[in-house]
């Protein structure tokens, strides 16, 4: 028997180096958020608030992880183990 999965879509729209910042819009199942990782401090702030409790720490996890790799107009993809 499978676990259930639902793809995350992370799309980077925006990093500044100086800042320490990325920007970005993630999709999972029918939710939607925008959000903006300060990788510096380690802090990642996530925008609507509905359904930000799915998402923020897998996303936390995924971004430090990968930080320095993401570009701007990059789309990504990482597999929550739960169905959204």
């Amino acid at each position: 028997m499978s676990l259930p999965e639902t793809i995350v879509e992370v799309a980077i729209t925006s990093q500044c180096w100086q800042k320490g910042q990325i920007e970005g819009q993630v999709k999972a199942g029918s939710y939607e958020w925008y959000f903006r990782w300060y990788f510096l401090q380690g802090k990642l702030s996530v925008n609507p608030t509905l359904g930000r409790s799915l998402i923020q720490e897998p996303l936390s996890r995924f971004l430090e992880r990968y930080d320095y790799q993401l570009e701007v107009g990059g789309d990504y993809q990482f597999y929550l183990r739960t169905k959204l």
